[in-house]
């Protein structure tokens, strides 16, 4: 299963660095991705990164901001989140799915999920 970690509370510009740790698996399928979840707001596509040649892909609300990455040999996945915002407020989960050959934005495409990070930006 995944595993993530960092969330917390910080004030509006500030920093927060997620983790999402593999366990019982090896995390090296093509795709592996971040959304997140605001109150009463659907899923939403945040980072994504392709194990295969390393490109990553960002939410257009994010681009600038956040930056995905990945260290093999620790068996995860990070979401850097630099100058935050109030709106960036979510449960953050990463997600993989061995089946996906290319990168999907839509959390119906992806099976395997963390149980989430809380980020709270205050204003």
């Amino acid at each position: 299963h995944l595993v993530e970690s960092g969330g917390g509370l910080v004030q509006s510009g500030g920093s927060l660095k997620l983790s999402c740790a593999a366990s019982g698996f090896t995390l090296d399928y093509y795709v592996e991705g971040w959304f997140r979840q605001a109150p009463g707001k659907e899923r939403e596509g945040v980072s994504f990164i392709m194990n295969s040649d390393g490109s990553t892909y960002y939410a257009d609300s994010v681009k600038g901001r956040f930056t995905i990455s990945r260290d093999q040999a620790k068996n995860t996945v990070y979401l850097q989140m630099n100058n935050l915002k109030p709106e960036d407020t979510a449960v953050y989960y990463c997600a993989t799915d061995p089946r996906l050959r290319y990168v999907s934005f839509d959390a119906d495409d992806y099976d395997y999920w963390g149980q989430g990070a809380q980020v709270t930006v205050s204003s």
